[in-house]
């Protein structure tokens, strides 16, 4: 199997602002940059399409095929009370052991990135992956990463040296166990 795991393209949220599973829009580079996306992903030959069910996935899975798995198990991390709100209006008694442990560390209402990457790798092993289909991903930077960090054996909370921009494509090809990125993998 070849699967393209796509990031959604930018979200319209301004700086600063803490957002995970919030149905954020899309901003007007959205064209410009799903055509940079589409150059990267041989479409004719996209067997099957799965999304995060956040619209900023939706709209960009639906520039591949209108026949789209939506999984919940690829959105964002849930970031609890702390959705929409401005980082620095977060109150420090919660955010700071979040930010020394927010690997193991549960937000408020939301979920800790170990309860992202088990949903992420809960849906990731349920694809066939003896398959020579090829399928796309669309979902978020918390999820790939989660997903590229089990594939590397990265720890997870060395996995923000994953650098991934909106739009950013990384190519897995994957047998019955064995998992290989073959683009798209930056790691600073």
């Amino acid at each position: 199997m070849e699967i393209y795991l796509v990031r959604h393209t930018t979200p319209n949220v301004e700086k600063g602002i803490c957002y995970g599973q919030s149905d954020l829009g899309i901003t007007d580079s959205f064209h410009s940059e799903i055509e940079q996306i589409h150059q990267q992903i041989p479409i004719q030959k996209i067997a099957k399409v799965y999304s995060s069910p956040l619209q900023r996935c939706k709209l960009l899975a639906k520039t591949f095929s209108e026949e789209i798995t939506f999984d919940d198990r690829l959105k964002e991390l849930n970031f609890g009370d702390w959705e929409l709100l401005p980082w620095d209006a977060i109150n420090s008694k919660e955010l700071n052991p979040w930010m020394q442990d927010f690997v193991n560390v549960r937000v408020t209402n939301g979920e800790s990135y170990v309860m992202l990457q088990e949903r992420a790798l809960d849906f990731f092993f349920s694809l066939n992956h003896i398959s020579t289909e090829k399928s796309i991903i669309v979902s978020h930077a918390g999820v790939m990463r989660s997903i590229i960090s089990h594939i590397q054996n990265i720890d997870l909370k060395n996995s923000f040296k994953i650098k991934l921009e909106y739009g950013h494509v990384v190519t897995i090809k994957t047998t019955k166990d064995q998992f290989k990125i073959t683009s798209g993998l930056n790691v600073s």
